[in-house]
């Protein structure tokens, strides 16, 4: 049986979905390539998904997932619908969500 902790990424708390950590190659669980379509990565191409802590059996592995931008920029969309329309806050004020915010500025960095 296997379980993620997720903490926070560099660019905020944001719930973006990630493949089951039982699907991810090792590349992917290091951050070498893209969670979702295995593009080999680099710092230049890539959006930090946030340390990983993962529970397997009686112990604990840690990975550290990456996604490239156009990837990443997606998922935040689709995480960004899927928040926004549930979320008061975003619906008052979107500035004053820090979700919102977070993914936002995924989909901005993932632009570049």
């Amino acid at each position: 049986m296997t379980e993620a902790t997720d903490t926070a990424p560099v660019w905020g708390r944001a719930p973006l979905p990630l493949p089951g950590v039982g699907d991810l190659s090792e590349e992917q669980q290091r951050g070498a390539a893209c969670v979702w379509c295995k593009e080999h990565l680099t710092a230049e191409i890539a959006a930090d998904l946030g340390e990983r802590r993962i529970r397997v059996l009686d112990s604990h592995i840690t990975a550290f997932p990456r996604g490239c931008h156009p990837c990443a920029g997606e998922a935040a969309l689709r995480a960004l619908h899927d928040h926004a329309p549930r979320c008061l806050r975003c619906i008052e004020d979107a500035g004053s969500c820090d979700i919102g915010v977070a993914l936002r500025r995924l989909m901005r960095e993932a632009r570049r």
